[in-house]
């Protein structure tokens, strides 16, 4: 029990890479917030957690805002008390090519990964500042590293949460509060609506041949999310098969 009584929010948790981290830090014993705008899938992941013994609530928030930043922070005071661990997980696509995208897909984009990162982290700072202590676990992509076709709005989003993640480890490490962000490649929804032929390139360039599974970048987040990480700030963390070699 890795995290037991700790409190986790994990935004975007519904379905995918989320729904298998919220399971995971439940399975190591941290209470949950499972966040959602689709609250049949949130429902169905607290469920999930519950059926195994573990503890969770819904959160129908969207990202994107401060205050439903501060309304998803709120949630978990309500329900469990302070948050430890942050997971900064939710995300859209909206792609297209530089001259097809419009106004709206690109603002989009960038209000729910980037601007949706700084308002739970803003939310969630407030409370771990107090307490002197705390873990924000950030999810970038491969693409916020070396850029993609077709992506532009989400590229410089995931490029903006990693300069994200550096600023605050510097400036929330007087607190102990540790910011790390991980960069996996699952096969989720997000990936299953890139084209297959762009799908199979990606896969060329995996040296391990193929995707991993939403359950195997959890193993990561659940260390991240624990005292084993106290003297890991500022990281930005690879789970990819190898494609970022």
């Amino acid at each position: 029990m890795l995290l037991k009584e700790k409190v986790a929010v994990v935004t975007g948790a519904g379905r995918g890479i989320g729904r298998a981290i919220a399971i995971r830090l439940a399975r190591a014993g941290a209470c949950v917030v499972v966040n959602d705008i689709d609250e049949a899938a949130a429902t169905e992941a607290v469920r999930e957690i519950h059926k195994e013994g573990g503890q969770a609530a819904t959160d129908t928030n969207p990202v994107g805002t401060f205050q439903s930043g501060e309304a998803i922070i709120q949630t978990a005071l309500t329900r469990f008390g302070p948050v430890d661990i942050l997971v900064n997980n939710a995300g859209i696509l909206r792609d297209a090519m530089v001259h097809k995208m419009s106004e709206a897909d690109w603002d989009l984009v960038i209000q729910v990964h980037l601007k949706g990162t700084f308002a739970t982290t803003r939310a969630a700072y407030d409370v771990m500042r107090e307490r002197r202590r705390g873990k924000i676990i950030n999810v970038t992509s491969y693409s916020g590293l070396r850029g993609n076709i077709g992506q532009a709005n989400y590229c410089a989003a995931k490029a903006g949460i990693i300069g994200l993640t550096k600023s605050n480890a510097k400036e929330f490490a007087r607190y102990n509060i540790q910011v790390n962000a991980i960069s996996p490649n699952a096969a989720t929804r997000m990936v299953e609506a890139i084209p297959e032929a762009v799908r199979a390139k990606i896969i060329e360039a995996i040296p391990a041949g193929r995707f991993g599974k939403p359950e195997e970048i959890t193993g990561l987040v659940c260390f991240l999310g624990s005292a084993d990480s106290d003297y890991i700030t500022g990281q930005v963390i690879p789970v990819d098969g190898g494609i970022s070699i």
